[in-house]
């Protein structure tokens, strides 16, 4: 009859098999970071903060923080082009918010080196929202929503991102209400992919399209284990916000972190509002 092993062979049996089965687990995927920003017009009036003295630092802020992908506010075509020029790394889509090249987009910037688009369109918050340059509701400007479904092509995450910016003055309650309306039923016929909604929604946390939105989605900032910077993103190019109307929304991704990029780029502020990024852990293929 053999012996028993000693107890120094069994334990080290136990400690080569245990590190053979934390060997054969796969690498976590690569966290997924994403921005908004919304980029503020290329008006002369701006003075010392016109687009010409911003658009290199704004080039440099989004090249330092690498965003995989990127939703963008108040973005003229040629602004659109002047970035794209300066970081060819990035490819972005949008449509003018009244159908063509003119006016503002809601331009969508993404890697082209490590994502694919898949699909995009638009559509505006109005009643007739498959119209391009619609409005409804009182406001003056018509308001939209850009989106893509994206890829990643080291291992195939997929995920939606919706960006939009709703209606600015204080009376467009109701036209506010009614554009995030329209965005949850465009979620609403998304369930089988994550989905991220960045904007600039010209309202205050606690007010109604923020609680309606965070029915549906997770609040980055709220969720976000670790946060930095100011809460407050619109500041108007004084460097001190008042409010945080600039937000990242998410279904179905876990916020990691959350950060108000706050920090001037040589010197100067790169809009009056400050880019939120996001990054998230990203699901499993």
């Amino acid at each position: 009859m053999r012996g028993k092993r000693p107890a120094w062979r069994v334990l080290a049996a136990c400690a080569l098999l245990a590190v053979a089965g934390c060997a054969s687990l796969p690498e976590p995927p690569a966290p997924i970071r994403v921005m908004t920003l919304n980029v503020r017009l290329p008006l002369d009036s701006d003075g010392p903060d016109r687009w010409a003295l911003r658009r290199d630092a704004m080039a440099r802020l989004i090249d330092d923080t690498a965003p995989d992908l990127l939703g963008t506010q108040e973005l003229m075509r040629s602004q659109a082009d002047e970035l794209a020029a300066r970081l060819p790394q990035y490819a972005w889509f949008g449509v003018g918010r009244g159908g063509g090249d003119a006016d503002e987009h809601m331009g969508v910037f993404y890697r082209r080196d490590a994502w694919r688009l898949l699909d995009s369109g638009h559509f505006w918050l109005s009643d007739t929202p498959q119209v391009p340059g619609s409005i409804s509701w009182g406001h003056p400007y018509p308001r939209m929503a850009s989106w893509g479904l994206f890829e990643r092509s080291a291992d195939g995450v997929r995920l939606y991102l919706l960006n939009t910016h709703l209606p600015y003055r204080p009376d467009d309650v109701e036209a506010r209400l009614r554009g995030a309306a329209l965005i949850l039923e465009w979620l609403g016929a998304r369930q089988d992919v994550p989905v991220i909604v960045t904007g600039d929604f010209n309202d205050v946390p606690g007010g109604e399209v923020h609680r309606r939105l965070t029915a549906v989605l997770d609040d980055a900032w709220e969720q976000a284990p670790r946060r930095e910077g100011p809460e407050g993103t619109f500041h108007g190019f004084t460097g001190t916000p008042d409010r945080r109307i600039d937000w990242v929304f998410a279904r179905g991704l876990q916020a990691r972190s959350v950060r108000t990029v706050d920090a001037p780029v040589e010197g100067r502020h790169v809009s009056d509002h400050f880019p939120v990024l996001v990054e998230f852990a990203a699901p499993r293929p």
